[in-house]
Protein backbone atom coordinates (compact mmCIF):
# COMPACT_ATOMS: atom_id res chain seq x y z
CA UNK A 1 0.00 0.00 0.00
CA UNK A 2 2.80 2.42 0.80
CA UNK A 3 4.26 1.91 -2.67
CA UNK A 4 1.11 3.32 -4.24
CA UNK A 5 0.65 6.24 -1.84
CA UNK A 6 2.32 8.94 -4.03
CA UNK A 7 0.28 7.88 -7.06
CA UNK A 8 -2.90 7.79 -5.00
CA UNK A 9 -2.20 11.25 -3.59
CA UNK A 10 -1.38 12.61 -7.04
CA UNK A 11 -4.88 11.58 -8.12
CA UNK A 12 -6.84 12.48 -4.98
CA UNK A 13 -5.35 15.93 -4.31
CA UNK A 14 -6.35 17.48 -7.68
CA UNK A 15 -9.81 15.91 -7.40
CA UNK A 16 -10.18 17.38 -3.90
CA UNK A 17 -9.02 20.81 -5.06
CA UNK A 18 -11.47 20.75 -7.99
CA UNK A 19 -14.29 19.76 -5.64
CA UNK A 20 -13.50 22.66 -3.29
CA UNK A 21 -13.31 25.14 -6.16
CA UNK A 22 -16.60 23.86 -7.57
CA UNK A 23 -18.35 24.11 -4.20
CA UNK A 24 -17.10 27.69 -3.73
CA UNK A 25 -18.35 28.59 -7.22
CA UNK A 26 -21.73 26.95 -6.55
CA UNK A 27 -22.13 28.77 -3.23
CA UNK A 28 -21.27 32.12 -4.83
CA UNK A 29 -23.72 31.49 -7.68
CA UNK A 30 -26.55 30.60 -5.29
CA UNK A 31 -25.78 33.61 -3.11
CA UNK A 32 -25.77 35.95 -6.14
CA UNK A 33 -29.18 34.60 -7.17
CA UNK A 34 -30.53 35.26 -3.68
CA UNK A 35 -29.19 38.82 -3.74
CA UNK A 36 -30.70 39.42 -7.20
CA UNK A 37 -34.07 38.06 -6.09
CA UNK A 38 -34.06 40.30 -3.01
CA UNK A 39 -33.12 43.34 -5.10
CA UNK A 40 -35.86 42.75 -7.69
CA UNK A 41 -38.42 42.18 -4.92
CA UNK A 42 -37.37 45.40 -3.18
CA UNK A 43 -37.56 47.44 -6.39
CA UNK A 44 -40.94 45.98 -7.34
CA UNK A 45 -42.58 46.48 -3.95
CA UNK A 46 -40.94 49.63 -2.57
CA UNK A 47 -39.52 51.78 -5.34
CA UNK A 48 -41.77 51.21 -8.35
CA UNK A 49 -44.85 52.89 -6.81
CA UNK A 50 -42.73 55.96 -5.97
CA UNK A 51 -41.32 56.05 -9.49
CA UNK A 52 -44.88 56.01 -10.89
CA UNK A 53 -45.85 58.88 -8.58
CA UNK A 54 -42.89 61.02 -9.69
CA UNK A 55 -43.54 60.29 -13.37
CA UNK A 56 -47.20 61.26 -12.90
CA UNK A 57 -46.15 64.54 -11.25
CA UNK A 58 -43.73 65.29 -14.09
CA UNK A 59 -46.42 64.55 -16.67
CA UNK A 60 -48.89 66.86 -14.88
CA UNK A 61 -46.32 69.67 -14.91
CA UNK A 62 -45.98 69.30 -18.67
CA UNK A 63 -49.72 69.01 -19.24
CA UNK A 64 -49.71 65.36 -20.26
CA UNK A 65 -52.71 63.28 -19.20
CA UNK A 66 -51.83 59.74 -18.13
CA UNK A 67 -53.97 56.73 -17.37
CA UNK A 68 -53.87 55.26 -13.89
CA UNK A 69 -50.66 53.36 -13.22
CA UNK A 70 -50.93 49.60 -13.22
CA UNK A 71 -51.14 47.91 -9.84
CA UNK A 72 -47.78 46.61 -8.71
CA UNK A 73 -47.85 43.00 -7.63
CA UNK A 74 -44.70 40.98 -7.27
CA UNK A 75 -45.15 37.26 -7.83
CA UNK A 76 -42.25 35.07 -6.80
CA UNK A 77 -42.89 31.70 -8.37
CA UNK A 78 -39.94 30.05 -6.65
CA UNK A 79 -41.38 30.82 -3.21
CA UNK A 80 -44.62 29.10 -4.09
CA UNK A 81 -42.74 25.98 -5.12
CA UNK A 82 -40.85 26.00 -1.84
CA UNK A 83 -44.05 26.40 0.18
CA UNK A 84 -45.60 23.39 -1.57
CA UNK A 85 -42.59 21.27 -0.65
CA UNK A 86 -42.76 22.34 3.01
CA UNK A 87 -46.44 21.48 3.44
CA UNK A 88 -47.02 18.00 4.85
CA UNK A 89 -49.27 15.81 2.79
Amino acid sequence: MLDHLPQLLSILVPIGVQLVVFLRWLHRRIRDDEINRAFVYDVATNHLPHIYDVLRAMAEQQGIVLDAPPPVRFIDLTERRREKRRRPT
